[in-house]
């Protein structure tokens, strides 16, 4: 088949992508039915659980992405669609619930997570609030941003995207709705595995600073845990709430098609290729998997420690690998050694002033009280993690290992105060961001939930394997239960950047140089988890404190990707097919189809598709794969008002012969501002 993608960089995101394929390289359906025997058999808890996803997509065209603060990384199509998967949990109908959200974005701001419970408070009442309430980010690098409300983020982001953000809180909501009329008696039990080859150490000398029993914890020099809340009723798995602690930067910064990296396609995987399930056919699906984080701060899925290499030099190929073996980790847990969880949930949740916390000598590890400090980056931050990509390559930082920055500490020493410098100290301070109002947080939420004989600390943070570590043993230690009865879970309510040791604080890698609050951010944490394990223990009330003021719409929205009218090229209509596919392919080969489109950002399509790949059975078109799925691609092309779509399906193995067609389905936008519905046909291709 001759390629016929043009030179345009939107079009050459697509050339770096290899024919992967959709069918699926572990499992299958007979894998998971095989399995079901042993969970009707297992050990579990009965409780009242709720599941429900959400299309979260924000938009393809032209939005800055979340993660590796690039500001070239303007997204320019589509390829796996953003969601939220909810679980709601209760004793009984009538008792106290707690959700849990797992959104597939880059971060979870407290902008996101006041509307949602805005939104949700106006439908339920109390049911749900802040106190029983966590959204947790998987932190892809590759989804679009604009969403934060504080000038530090969303100016990498070049300003704050409505509708964006209204597709991220929208999403969650259609998922806790979903989860809320989904609430059902089920057994729910507690699994725990090991992942060795889906992460790797990144900061190496950071790391061997630690404690010698520390290290000796890890000798893989990462996480391995992989653990689960399976979810099943009358003996059928119909949910998996999984925690494995690895970045989800498969995608490098290169890459501008959106994408929910390793964990959004471990949990498609799950869902749509091992239970064949369709999120666009209505309903609640039989199966809800969620893949979210722990503390995966210094953990790089790049297994060869150079951006989008490992195991292979192809990041699509990669991303599909790292999600198919945290799929595998999983799946393989199903059934096997459940721990019954046990009954009674309860929680406990806190406002605190990261910027000052007077933290005390039973947590500071030198018999001394010591403070946290008023937020700053520093020069190790800027060189973003080279073992990840992002950051600017070309700008003259270096992390601690490879030299630091000596011509910016000089320079530094001199503009930045003494008392700022000495209170972050080793950390060369680069940006002093603490000291423009509300250019970050300040003030963080943190849970401590307990689900029966489980414990779940939330944070909004990004905690190395070493913090928590230190996290669940502090905690372990107050509430009288094992290490292994705690989770430790980053990137939930807020962001405030990194959570080093205090010994890995002092080599100045990036993720130092990223713990903005200074070398005492986790003794405090420390503090502030034990805190609220006492308020638990002793079944007193804890006062929760305030958040600070809202600021979402606060920062100037972004002049980039806001379509005002749409127009067709010239002697074309909307919807007519530019570039129609060959008449006749092969199982792995390329189907590529031009449309005369519209801009996509009028209408992101949550809950719909922008496109679908059709086989003819009988008389009538039937749907077989859409803009969500892993063998398709939608790129946006662009000019003034003028937006062409370019389609690719790599046809997937197992694909059965037969005619074949793409259809291409958008809004427009007309010269009055309102929509109007566009669509559009290939040619009927066969596939053999």
């Amino acid at each position: 088949m001759s390629d016929s993608r043009p030179a345009a960089t939107a079009a050459a995101a697509v050339s770096r992508r290899t024919v992967l394929g959709g069918a699926a390289a572990l499992g299958g359906i007979a894998a998971l039915q095989s399995v079901l025997p042993a969970v009707a058999s297992a050990q579990s808890t009965a409780l009242y659980v709720g599941r429900g996803i959400g299309d979260m997509t924000g938009e393809p065209l032209g939005a800055g992405m979340n993660g590796y603060a690039d500001t070239e990384q303007l997204s320019v199509g589509l390829h796996l669609r953003q969601r939220a998967r909810a679980f709601v949990f209760a004793d009984s109908p009538s008792s106290p619930r707690f959700l849990h959200v797992t959104a597939e974005i880059g971060l979870i701001f407290q902008s996101i997570q006041q509307e949602v419970l805005r939104r949700l408070a106006a439908e339920f009442g109390g049911t749900y609030h802040e106190g029983n309430v966590v959204i947790t980010a998987t932190h892809t690098h590759v989804a679009p941003g604009g969403t934060s409300g504080h000038p530090m983020v969303d100016l990498s982001m070049l300003g704050f995207r409505p509708v964006t953000f209204e597709a991220n809180v929208a999403g969650i909501v259609d998922a806790v709705q979903m989860a809320h009329h989904d609430l059902a008696p089920s057994e729910v039990g507690v699994t725990t595995g090991t992942l060795r080859d889906a992460g790797v150490q990144r900061s190496r000398g950071s790391f061997e600073r630690d404690t010698p029993e520390e290290r000796a914890h890890f000798p893989e020099e990462i996480d391995p845990r992989s653990q689960s809340l399976q979810i099943t009723r009358g003996g059928q798995l119909v949910g998996v709430l999984n925690w494995f602690a690895t970045h989800a930067t498969s995608m490098t910064s290169h890459n501008r098609i959106a994408s929910s990296d390793n964990k959004g396609y471990a949990a498609w995987h799950w869902e749509r290729e091992v239970a064949v399930q369709d999120y666009l056919a209505g309903g609640t699906p039989h199966l809800v998997t969620a893949f979210a984080q722990t503390n995966p701060g210094d953990v790089s899925p790049n297994l060869d420690l150079e951006p989008g290499r490992g195991p292979t030099p192809d990041e699509w190929l990669n991303t599909r690998i790292n999600g198919e073996r945290q799929f595998a980790a999983a799946r393989d847990q199903v059934g096997r050694d459940v721990r019954p969880l046990g009954g009674g949930i309860d929680v406990r949740h806190v406002w605190v002033d990261m910027s000052a916390v007077e933290v005390r000598p039973e947590f500071t590890g030198d018999g001394r009280t010591h403070r946290t400090a008023v937020a700053a980056l520093g020069a190790s931050f800027a060189s973003g993690s080279q073992e990840d990509g992002g950051g600017g390559d070309e700008l003259p930082f270096a992390e601690g290992d490879r030299g630091g920055n000596p011509a910016v500490k000089a320079f530094t020493d001199v503009v930045i105060p003494a008392w700022l410098r000495e209170a972050h100290a080793p950390k060369d301070v680069l940006l002093p961001v603490g000291l423009v109002p509300h250019a970050v947080q300040r003030v963080y939420p943190f849970h401590l939930v307990r689900l029966g004989r489980h414990y779940l600390l939330t944070l909004g943070f990004e905690p190395t394997v070493v913090a928590g570590l230190r996290l669940r043993r502090t905690l372990a230690a107050e509430l009288g239960v094992a290490e292994d009865h705690v989770t430790v879970q980053g990137y939930s309510n807020a962001y405030g950047h990194y959570v080093t040791t205090p010994e890995e604080y002092s080599a100045q890698n990036y993720e130092g140089g990223a713990t903005i609050f200074g070398p005492w951010t986790l003794p405090a944490i420390q503090q502030i988890a034990a805190d609220l394990a006492r308020s638990m223990r002793a079944g007193t009330p804890l006062d929760p404190g305030t958040s600070e003021r809202d600021l979402t719409g606060q920062i100037p929205v972004s002049p980039l990707g806001n379509p005002l009218v749409d127009t067709p090229a010239p002697l074309r209509s909307f919807g007519d097919v530019l570039d129609q596919p060959l008449p006749e392919y092969r199982v792995g080969q390329r189907v590529l189809v031009r449309f005369c489109g519209t801009h996509p950002n009028s209408d992101p399509r949550r809950g719909g598709t922008y496109l679908a790949v059709e086989r003819r059975d009988g008389g009538r078109w039937v749907r077989v794969h859409d803009d969500g799925d892993w063998s398709t691609i939608i790129v946006f092309e662009g000019l003034l008002t003028v937006t062409n779509a370019l389609i690719t399906w790599d046809i997937p193995p197992g694909t059965p012969a037969g005619e074949y067609r793409v259809v291409y389905t958008a809004s427009g936008r007309g010269l009055d501002g309102r929509l109007f519905p566009v669509r559009g046909e290939s040619r009927a291709f066969d596939v053999r």
